[in-house]
C-alpha cells in the first residue's frame, strides 16, 4: 500500500465492527488462530482458504455482524494485494529472467572458481544472499540445490557444511530484507519506511547469516554426515544455452533495485525536505515499484539479450514467472484480510491497551507473537501478516527507526523453528535426502538460530538508535 492510500484510510476512521470486551476479543483471537492452525495442520487445507475461514471465525467469535466481517476481510485483501502484489509479480519476473538466462549460473560459477576449500562455506553464504535478494525462498532453493550438490560432490565436502550456509543466506533474505513478501506486508501494516527497514535489515542480516551459516554448519556437519544424493541433481538452465550474460551485468541487475531504494532512504535522511526537487526525484526512482520495474526493463538488455532471447520468448518467460506466484499472492492477500479483520474488530487496540500494563518491550512482544503463530501454522508469511496486524497499533508513536525494527522483530520471529507443518521443512528434507530427525537437527535448528540472533540484534539496536 502506498503512503497516500494509507493516509486516505487513516483520514476515514473505521468504527470497530464489534463492541466485545477485551476478554471476548482475546478468546476470539485465540479461537480464530486455532481454526487457521487446525485447518492447515490437521485438514491440510490451503493457507488461503484457512486464512479466509479463520477470519470469518474470528469475527463470529467476537460477536461481529457477518456482513461487516466480510467487508473488513475483502478490504484488507484488496489493499494488501494492491500494495504488495505488483512488487511480488515484478520480483518473480526478475527471478525468472535471472534463472532462465543463465545469469544465476554465471554468478555461481564465477564465485566458485575463485573460492578455496576453506572459504567454501562463506562463498555459499555470499552466493545465496546475492541470489536470494530478488527470489522467493522456494525458488532460491530450487535454483541453488544443483550448485550445492555439485560443489559437495565435486569437492568431497560434507553436504551440511555447504548446504546450511546456502539455506541460511536464503532464509535470512526471505525473513528480513524487502522486497520479499513477508517484510513488505509488515512494512505496509505498520507504515514503516521501506528504505530504513531495508538498511537495518541488511545490517542485522550480515551477523545473523554468519552465525547461522558458516559457524553453525561446522556443528551441523558433525551431527549429520550425509553424502549428496545423485538423484537430486537436475539439469542447469545454462546447459541449454549457447551463451549467457556476464558476471558484472548480472550482479548489477540484481542489486539495482536495492541500490535505488537505499539511495532514496539516504537522500530522505540527508535532505529531509519533501518539496526539494532532488528528494522528490529519488522518492520516485526509489519507490519499490519503480525500482523493480526499472530492474526488469534493464534485465531485458543485460540478461535476456546476451543469452540470445528474442522478443517471442520474453512474453512466455513473463507468463512462466507469474504462474507460480498465484498461490503466494492469494496467501498474502488473505493474510492482509485477516490482519484487517483483527484491526477492525478492535484486537489491535486491545493489544495496545493491555501492553501498556506490561513491562515487556513492544519489539519483544512482536517477536513472541510471530514465534507463536509460526510454530502453530508453519508459515513464515502467515506469522508475519498476522503478527503485523496484532502489533500495528504499537507503531503509532514509534520513531522511523523503531517502526522499522518492529518490522524486523516480526520477521525474525516468523522464522523460528521450522518443523513438520512447514512446506520448507519437507522441501529441504527431500532435496538433501535427509530423514525427519536429521532435518530437525540441521534445518530446524538453523532457523531457530536465525530467529533468536536476529531478534536479539533488533533489541540491541533499539537501545542505541
Amino acid at each position: 500500500m502506498t503512503r497516500l492510500s494509507v493516509e486516505m484510510l487513516a483520514a476515514d476512521p473505521v468504527e470497530p465492527i464489534t463492541s466485545a470486551g477485551h476478554a471476548q476479543l482475546g478468546i476470539a483471537v485465540l479461537l480464530g488462530i486455532a481454526v487457521i492452525v487446525l485447518l492447515i495442520t490437521k485438514f491440510k487445507l490451503h493457507a488461503f482458504l484457512s486464512l479466509t475461514i479463520g477470519s470469518l471465525a474470528l469475527g463470529a467469535f467476537a460477536g461481529a455482524p457477518l456482513d461487516k466481517v466480510i467487508a473488513s476481510f475483502t478490504a484488507g485483501l484488496g489493499s494488501t494485494v494492491a500494495g504488495v502484489g505488483v512488487l511480488i509479480a515484478l520480483g518473480a519476473i526478475l527471478g525468472k529472467m535471472l534463472a532462465d538466462s543463465g545469469g544465476a549460473d554465471q554468478i555461481v560459477d564465477t564465485i566458485l572458481a575463485k573460492a578455496t576449500p576453506r572459504s567454501m562455506p562463506w562463498t555459499m553464504v555470499l552466493i545465496a544472499s546475492v541470489i536470494g535478494l530478488p527470489l522467493f525462498f522456494e525458488v532460491g532453493i530450487v535454483l541453488l540445490i544443483p550448485v550445492v550438490l555439485m560443489v559437495a560432490k565435486r569437492g568431497n565436502y560434507s553436504l551440511m557444511r555447504i548446504g546450511i550456509p546456502a539455506l541460511a543466506g536464503l532464509s535470512v533474505m526471505h525473513g528480513l530484507v524487502p522486497p520479499h513478501p513477508g517484510p513488505l506486508v509488515a512494512i505496509d501494516a505498520v507504515d514503516a519506511n521501506l528504505g530504513v527497514t531495508l538498511a537495518l535489515g541488511v545490517l542485522i542480516a550480515i551477523p545473523t547469516v554468519i552465525i547461522a551459516g558458516p559457524v553453525f554448519s561446522k556443528y551441523a556437519a558433525r551431527w549429520v554426515d550425509v553424502p549428496a544424493p545423485d538423484r537430486m541433481i537436475p539439469q542447469r538452465a545454462s546447459e541449454q544455452l549457447d551463451k549467457r550474460p556476464s558476471f558484472g551485468a548480472t550482479l548489477a541487475t540484481i542489486l539495482l533495485p536495492v541500490v535505488l531504494m537505499l539511495l532514496k532512504a539516504l537522500v530522505d535522511i540527508i535532505i529531509d525536505d519533501p518539496e526539494n526537487v532532488v528528494q522528490r526525484t529519488f522518492d520516485v526512482i526509489g519507490n519499490p515499484l519503480i525500482a523493480l520495474l526499472v530492474s526488469v526493463i534493464v534485465g531485458i538488455f543485460t540478461l535476456l539479450r546476451p543469452a540470445g532471447f528474442g522478443k517471442d520468448r520474453l512474453s512466455g518467460l513473463v507468463e512462466k514467472g507469474l504462474a507460480p506466484i498465484a498461490g503466494i499472492l492469494l496467501i498474502v492477500g488473505a493474510g492482509g484480510g485477516f490482519k484487517q479483520t483483527l484491526i477492525d474488530s478492535g484486537v489491535g487496540q486491545m493489544v495496545l491497551d493491555i501492553s501498556k500494563d506490561w513491562s515487556i518491550p513492544a519489539l519483544l512482544l512482536a517477536w513472541l507473537i510471530a514465534v507463536v503463530i509460526r510454530l502453530a501454522t508453519g508459515s513464515a508469511t502467515v506469522a508475519t501478516v498476522s503478527a503485523a496486524g496484532l502489533v500495528a497499533p504499537l507503531a503509532a508513536d514509534m520513531s522511523t527507526t523503531h517502526a522499522a525494527l518492529l518490522v524486523l522483530a516480526i520477521g525474525a520471529g516468523s522464522l523460528f523453528f521450522s518443523h513438520v507443518n512447514d512446506a520448507g521443512f519437507w522441501l529441504v528434507k527431500e532435496y538433501f535426502g535427509l530423514n525427519v530427525g536429521q532435518t530437525i537437527k540441521t534445518w530446524s535448528v538453523m532457523e531457530t538460530i536465525i530467529s533468536v540472533v536476529a531478534g536479539a540484534l533488533v533489541l540491541l539496536l533499539s537501545l542505541v538508535i
